[in-house]
């Protein structure tokens, strides 16, 4: 892809597709453009049987600063003073962080700079994030008189109630460590480590079978939801339709063999 694309995107020989936020001028924020790139990108890598496991990553000084105030506040020209405008940004916005969580693939962030209100969001809707030590969140929407609503979605469904309603009522920065310990990120490395740490766990995701990784994805956000008996009967169910699959069956006889499965991903 030309430099010049927003969203910069490669796919290496395992099967790990990079998708590289490339707006450093506005801090990569999420533009009407941004947004319909990542929908569309992540729609197809989840339909791609090449990819594997998907890594989000951004170039500057920021991983992701959020919506673009700049195109909201231009939306209050209007004669309804943008409600429909800002209706379907946020219908837009929360799309994308949907189809991260749906997306058959696992999604790893890897947060360099800072990332903010719909940033933090972003990392939050991740399904791992691997940080610099040097990076920190936040949501500040408080500062200027909107409460972070939508990032609260992602943030209270990754770390604990009050650990979340500190950040979104404070909107103070949140260090890498802070987030690690707190879990929004699994962990944190020096940036001239994080590229190759985020690597070396896309590459360890990406040699299990593709099909359970899918299984077990839409299987953790179902479950999550349900009550405690709810969630048993579903997961049993998955369990038995899993134990059905040709993978798992080539998986559990390598084991008991002692030899490397050979998945057929299916």
């Amino acid at each position: 892809m030309q430099e010049s694309d927003i969203l910069l995107r490669d796919l290496d020989d395992d099967g790990i597709m990079r998708l590289t936020l490339n707006d450093a001028r506005r801090r990569n924020a999420l533009s009407e453009a941004m947004l319909g790139e990542l929908g569309a990108t992540i729609a197809e890598a989840g339909a791609n049987p090449s990819v594997r496991v998907v890594i989000l990553a951004a170039h500057g000084a920021a991983f992701c600063a959020g919506h673009d105030l700049k195109e909201m506040t231009a939306g209050r020209s209007a004669p309804d003073r943008g409600k429909a405008y800002f209706t379907k940004v946020m219908a837009l916005c929360s799309g994308v962080m949907q189809s991260i969580v749906n997306c058959p693939k696992p999604v790893i962030a890897e947060v360099t700079g800072i990332a903010t209100a719909a940033g933090c969001q972003l990392v939050a809707s991740c399904d791992l994030a691997i940080a610099a030590d040097t990076a920190q969140f936040s949501t500040p929407g408080v500062h200027i008189g909107l409460f972070c609503s939508t990032p609260m979605v992602a943030l209270s469904r990754n770390v604990a109630g009050k650990h979340a309603m500190e950040m979104l009522l404070t909107g103070d920065m949140t260090s890498a460590a802070r987030a690690a310990e707190i879990g929004l990120v699994n962990r944190t490395v020096a940036p001239d480590a994080l590229r190759e740490a985020t690597i070396e766990m896309a590459r360890k995701i990406a040699s299990k079978s593709s099909m359970t990784l899918a299984t077990g994805k839409r299987a953790f956000y179902v479950q999550r939801e349900l009550q405690l008996a709810q969630a048993y009967d579903y997961a049993s169910g998955v369990m038995v339709e899993n134990m059905l699959a040709r993978d798992a069956e080539e998986g559990i006889g390598a084991f008991i063999e002692k030899r490397a499965p050979q998945w057929q991903d299916k």
